[in-house]
């Protein structure tokens, strides 16, 4: 587990980054500098919403163009993202 801090561009705060680059290319890389282990998990739970809910292919690339999309805007343009439709469960 990583012991490396990052300041999270999406939480604002000081966190554990993330141990490697989750993404390919320089956009994982930006991601590993500047989101934490937090906000990353809270995007990952997104990201499955958004496959399940809207029924996506991931072997399309239309399909994964919107994920990355939605994903730059949850993690670096603090938009709030979620999947149309979806309705959290009641506690």
């Amino acid at each position: 587990m990583s012991k490396r801090m990052v300041q999270c561009t999406k939480l604002k705060t000081e966190l554990l980054g993330l141990d490697y680059p989750p993404y390919p290319g320089d956009l994982g890389v930006r991601i590993w500098r500047e989101i934490s282990q937090d906000a990353w998990k809270q995007w990952t739970e997104i990201q499955t919403r958004l496959v399940n809910e809207n029924r996506l292919n991931l072997a399309d690339a239309r399909a994964r163009k919107y994920l990355r999309e939605q994903m730059e805007m949850y993690l670096f343009e603090d938009q709030d993202v979620e999947a149309q439709g979806y309705v959290p469960p009641s506690a």
